[in-house]
């Protein structure tokens, strides 16, 4: 298990029957119902199978840092990145794992209305019930002593994170977490990469929340840099260590 994913072993909502599935560099952490490892792999297939096809005749739209239009009749997955990159005003790819596990969420919630598919820190929830998610942020005192209480009430949300310290996305920030809630995964995952983007030093992090703010769709946003951070939004803030 790589480093940045230990957390998963205290991820675990007892209710739940989680798994972990791994389609070559995808690599999901899946709590249901009962186990679905079987359809959830062939649905991460099929999806990555379809963005890799489309690269490979428009490579412009994973190479750019800025939106891209797709094509007519492109697959929902390109067209859903392509949407949320538009609205962040980043590239398409900026929103690929939170696109998956966003649609691979829809695909599984007939079978299981409880879910929960992270992909990556980028997570896909429907729940009837409030949901703790802890805040993973490098070298940050806050990192997995700070969590947030979501209750996403049975409808789809995104909740995604941006880190420049942590994983190997690219971020041109320095934040240890940005983090973005969402009516979309795909949108929560592009925004955080915007906000992330625009932290270098402490007193970005009010301009940051401000940006968050003024896009559709964003519910609510929390930024750490070292031991700073900022917060707006519908989010409750719950002390892990307590």
């Amino acid at each position: 298990m790589y480093q940045e994913r230990a957390y998963r072993r205290v991820a675990h909502a007892p209710d739940l029957v989680a798994f972990e599935v791994e389609v070559k560099e995808t690599n999901l952490w899946v709590q249901a119902e009962c186990d679905l490892s079987v359809p959830c792999k062939e649905i991460v297939g099929r999806l990555r199978d379809e963005i890799e096809s489309y690269i490979s005749y428009h490579p412009g739209f994973a190479a750019s840092l800025l939106p891209v239009r797709p094509f007519a009749f492109s697959a929902p997955v390109i067209q859903l990145m392509a949407n949320a990159s538009n609205a962040a005003n980043v590239g398409p790819m900026a929103a690929v794992a939170g696109a998956i596990a966003e649609l691979l969420g829809e695909e599984l919630s007939p079978r299981s209305p409880e879910l929960i598919v992270e992909n990556g820190g980028d997570i896909f929830l429907r729940s009837d019930r409030p949901r703790i998610v802890a805040v993973y942020a490098g070298a940050s005192p806050f990192s997995q002593r700070l969590g947030l209480k979501v209750e996403s009430r049975g409808e789809p949300m995104g909740i995604c994170t941006s880190s420049a310290t942590v994983g190997h996305s690219l971020s041109l920030g320095a934040a240890d977490a940005a983090v973005i809630l969402a009516n979309s995964a795909a949108l929560a995952d592009a925004v955080a990469t915007r906000v992330g983007n625009r932290i270098q030093q402490k007193g970005d992090i009010p301009a940051a929340l401000e940006l968050a703010q003024s896009i559709p769709g964003v519910t609510g946003a929390l930024v750490v840099l070292g031991g700073d951070l900022g917060a707006w939004g519908d989010l409750e803030m719950v002390d892990l260590a307590g």
